[in-house]
Order: structure tokens, then sequence, then C-alpha cells
């Protein structure tokens, strides 16, 4: 049950005894509708999403700390994954323009950069190896402009797809 559905049943301050008594008296209102119940496996997947997630905006941080840091020397590269590259071989090229202590702090960057790499690989196997042996997840990849990640997160996110109403229950001539 969403919190949001439970706050309007909260007599007094925010306590577990308060909460759980505004919970029984939500859930007894006929009208009350329910947050569908993951398994165990989609919630697990999910969670290989959120971690991946988490690695994609550590690299972003670190690209753009790189980057940042490398401009102030006045060694420029462009956006994204080509920029970084020219950005690691500019480092990497000539020594002599960037202070000693300066090169020790951009190596660490380019350091956990490939480490944050290796991990966002590893992840996105498991994501796709979870997509193949999913139903839900290899149907939805059919859809135009879904891939094996947004679909495995969409078909991790909630219960198994039903028909149901009039067209699920009505048969063929």
């Amino acid at each position: 049950m969403p919190p949001a559905y439970v706050k309007p049943y909260v007599k007094r301050g925010k306590t577990d005894a308060a909460d759980a008594e505004a919970i029984c008296e939500a859930v007894t209102r006929p009208t009350m509708r329910f947050v569908a119940t993951k398994t165990a496996e989609q919630q697990a997947t999910l969670m290989l999403h959120k971690t991946r997630d988490l690695l994609v905006r550590q690299r972003t941080m670190l690209t753009n700390a790189l980057r940042a840091h490398l401009a102030e020397y006045g060694i420029i590269s462009a956006q994204g994954v080509g920029g970084v590259g020219s950005a690691i071989k500019a480092l990497h090229e000539d020594p002599a323009t960037l202070p000693r202590l300066a090169r020790f702090a951009l190596h660490g960057l380019v350091a956990q950069l490939r480490s944050i790499e290796v991990g966002i690989e590893k992840i996105e196997a498991e994501i796709l190896k979870w997509h193949r042996s999913n139903e839900a997840s290899r149907r939805l990849a059919t859809i135009p402009g879904i891939g094996p990640i947004t679909a495995s997160a969409i078909a991790a996110s909630g219960p198994a797809p039903r028909c149901s109403g009039p067209v699920a229950n009505s048969r063929p001539g």
C-alpha cells in the first residue's frame, strides 16, 4: 500500500504504533488500492538497475571532473565518450604540461573511471542475461525503441502482465 494512502489515517505524531494503527484502518476500506507485490527475482533485477544507474552517474561525475581539471591547465576536450578518450590521451601524451600533483590526481580519476566502466559492463551483462531468460522482458523488447535495459526494468517493476476483461475472455468466432 502506498504511504500516501495511509497518511490521512494517521491521527497523531509519526511513531511506529501510530503508523501501524493507520495501516490497519486504511486496509479495511473497500476502495483501498494496493501496490503489487514483487518477487525476490524482480527486486534483485531492480537492484541491478539501480546500481547501474548509480555507476553511470558516478561515471558522469568523474568525466566532468576530469575535463574540468584539465581545462584549468588549458587542455580542452569535447563532451561525451570521445571527449573522455581525448582527455585521457592528452593526460598521457605530454606529462610536462601538468604538475606532478595534478597528474597524480588525474590518474586517480582515470583509474576510478576505468573501474566504474568495468562495473557497468558486468552489471549490463547480468541484466542482459536476465532479459533473455524472462519472457515478459523479451516481449517488451519487441516494441520499437525499447531495448533490453528498458524492457528488463519495466518487466521487473510490476507484476506479470495479464489480460482481463471482455477482450481477454472473448473467444474468436
